[in-house]
């Protein structure tokens, strides 16, 4: 199986590092010699645009570089190619770290602390056991399940969610719709690293948060998402910390990104914004993973962490 040319096709994100690493040790173009060009086999895409990659006849793989595929499945065109996502250790531990900073923040009281500072107030809240707070992780892939193991670590009571059933040891699991409303009930901290799909979008409503448990030692239910923008309903969660259904929230992703400007979770007192922080795609360790899975590829090996285009993930 020849080599072939890698289409590096990335939107929103300077490509010149990503190409200087893939071309180590294959050819990279940014874009194709025509619609149909025969060269390419490998797309290696973030945010493609439509139609760019329906009439390359040799196709024969595409390599999201980051662990979200929903928007390669934006392009109604895209052809019936084998997609793989990014499983890498770097991006499980930003993903980790993230998830225990925010939990331990909101545990911990920093917002309350954050705002006393500035006016200068010597009080201490009551302190509570991480035992006695219950986190609730909506996902549990590689990241999900990482970052329960660190605050199971921690001593947090840790629930799960997700589609179908996975058992993790230490960890209360729920699953499927029938589940749903049981996992809220006996969450404080909603931890959403959810992949979006038909069936997940806008699922972070102010229906779900309010199942949320809020007589609990924080004193009221805490929301961060991690996941996908497009997961959450932002009015929905001004509502509900106005109307006290949430306490507090953390926030890397939004429905649209960058956030604009003009909304008011920049300056909401019970909001932590990131900027889509979480766990930024490194090409230095992504990029070696993604030229050992085609080597492996061309030696006739199956490729890893393919995505089920039925499941959208």
């Amino acid at each position: 199986m020849e080599k072939g040319r890698i289409l590096l096709a990335l939107t929103g994100i300077h490509p010149r590092r990503w190409q200087e690493l893939l071309s180590a040790e294959r050819e990279v173009v940014l874009e194709p010699e025509g619609a149909s060009d025969p060269s390419i086999t490998y797309a290696v895409v973030w945010k493609q645009r439509p139609n760019l990659l329906s009439s390359l006849p040799n196709l024969r793989a595409i390599f999201s570089i980051g662990a979200g595929v929903d928007h390669i499945f934006a392009d109604p065109t895209l052809p019936d190619v084998p997609i793989v996502k990014i499983v890498a250790d770097n991006l499980t531990q930003h993903m980790t770290e993230y998830v225990v900073w925010r939990v331990l923040d909101h545990h911990r009281q920093g917002m309350l602390y954050r705002a006393q500072q500035p006016k200068k107030i010597w009080h201490e809240p009551p302190q509570r056991l991480a035992g006695d707070i219950s986190v609730g992780i909506m996902g549990l892939g590689n990241l999900g399940r990482a970052a329960a193991s660190a605050l199971l670590s921690l001593g947090f009571a840790v629930n799960g969610w997700s589609r179908s059933d996975r058992p993790m040891e230490g960890v209360s699991t729920y699953s499927g719709e029938a589940g749903l409303i049981p996992f809220l009930n006996a969450t404080d901290i909603l931890v959403v690293l959810l992949p979006l799909t038909r069936q997940t979008q806008g699922i972070i409503n102010h229906g779900v948060l309010k199942e949320l448990r809020k007589r609990n030692g924080l004193g009221g239910s805490v929301l961060i998402n991690a996941g996908r923008g497009r997961l959450q309903k932002d009015a929905d969660i001004l509502r509900a910390l106005e109307d006290g259904t949430l306490k507090e929230a953390s926030l890397d992703v939004f429905e649209v990104e960058p956030l604009p400007k003009t909304s008011p979770l920049w300056s909401h007192p019970k909001v932590f914004v990131t900027p889509h922080a979480a766990a930024t795609s490194d090409p230095v360790h992504l990029v070696p993973i993604m030229l050992r899975q085609m080597a492996a590829f061309e030696r006739g090996e199956t490729l890893d962490n393919l995505v089920d285009r039925d499941a959208g993930y």
